[in-house]
């Protein structure tokens, strides 16, 4: 991934800092300087040295403590790359500070939370974004036009699936995916349900069943083998989402499975089914099937195949200087987090939960983007 940020007017230029320095810290840096409206300004962490290790390595003008980087008055818009719990407190913070934010997923790990958020930020005068922007891929953006050009009929059902064994094989700390507002569901779905809300729209109502299948899991790398982690939150939630334009979603989430053959997303038509490529990524295949004929593989479309983790900040930041809606918003991700919090609701009560939120889906990107270009 080439950085490029030679082709846009210094003065135009919207300057960020990253709060949060962790290891997904790497991929946004790279992911914003391959966008030339974004001048990576600072970065921050509650661990200073963290902080100052990143500047270092990418030659980043300025590693400081939070609280120096929300009082910047230079920086406009804060990428919050926090862990979960406490991404609600930091936005809220930066929000506070008068900063646009943009933070990783989920927004929040309450709907409780994620609407304080989005109500502080509408008094602030600020944008609220969040990943996942994955759905800005290549890959989704090829299916959205697919969709829209009618490939496969009218969209009528979708199948989405994220199983695995979980992370305590493979993550040095696997702790809090154990922990509440965890859990694959809060973890992974904000992926698929970000992908499906980009391609079908927004959700109406959800029902589910969900479990804990272990009351302790082992964690077994090698710096930790043998301990043990308590586990609060569902592990395998198997849910039915209704969409506002009438299609019918079966998600399940789950760390409590081996191999599986399970499709990662498909999205069916009346007139034909789509193969949508892993969500989590950026680029495809992209597989389409035509009654009577065997599965296509179909070209991609859009650019930004490549893993672009940070074209949602310079959405925002295009957005900013031309007024338009930017895609990866806060109504969004908002009503990700109801749905998903709905689905457990849905289970506890034994009944349907009819959605509070809605949203717009988001605009498709035009074809023929250079990389580092989006559209005003």
């Amino acid at each position: 991934m080439a950085a490029n940020n030679n082709n846009h007017p210094p003065e135009s230029r919207v300057k960020v800092g990253i709060i949060g320095c962790g290891n997904i810290s790497q991929t946004y840096v790279k992911g914003c300087r391959a966008f030339p409206i974004l001048e990576l300004a600072a970065c921050a962490d509650i661990d200073l040295s963290r902080a100052q290790a990143l500047a270092k390595e990418h030659k980043i003008p300025k590693a400081c403590t939070v609280e120096q980087l929300l009082a910047d008055p230079d920086i406009q818009i804060d990428i919050n790359l926090t862990v979960p719990n406490v991404h609600a407190d930091v936005s809220l913070a930066a929000i506070a500070a008068g900063k646009h934010v943009h933070s990783e997923k989920p927004l929040a790990t309450t709907r409780d939370d994620a609407e304080k958020i989005i109500t502080a930020a509408k008094a602030r005068g600020v944008r609220v974004g969040s990943a996942p922007d994955t759905f800005m891929g290549a890959g989704i953006q090829t299916c959205r036009k697919l969709i829209d050009d009618g490939a496969i009929g009218v969209p009528l059902a979708a199948m989405a699936t994220m199983m695995s064994h979980g992370p305590e094989g493979w993550h040095p700390n696997p702790d809090f995916f154990y922990k509440v507002g965890g859990g694959p569901l809060f973890d992974m779905g904000p992926y698929y349900l970000t992908a499906l809300i980009s391609l079908l729209g927004a959700a109406q109502r959800t029902t589910a069943s969900v479990r804990i299948s272990m009351a302790q899991r082992t964690i077994t790398n090698a710096a930790r083998f043998g301990e043990k982690i308590e586990v609060e939150t569902p592990t395998h939630i198997a849910g039915v989402i209704d969409f506002e334009n009438g299609a019918v979603a079966t998600l399940i989430t789950s760390f409590d499975t081996w191999l599986d053959y399970a499709p990662r997303l498909e999205i069916y038509g009346s007139e034909g089914t789509l193969s949508v490529p892993d969500p989590n990524t950026f680029g495809g295949p992209v597989r389409l099937l035509k009654p009577g004929k065997s599965w296509q593989e179909m070209p991609l479309t859009h650019s930004y195949a490549e893993n672009y983790r940070g074209i949602a900040v310079a959405d925002m930041a295009v957005a900013l200087e031309s007024g338009r809606a930017h895609r990866a918003n806060g109504e969004m991700a908002f009503h990700v987090v109801d749905i998903m919090q709905s689905l457990g609701e849905s289970s506890a009560a034994g009944r349907h939960i009819d959605l509070g939120s809605t949203c717009e889906r988001p605009a498709p990107l035009p074809t023929g983007l250079k990389i580092g270009e989006l559209d005003r």
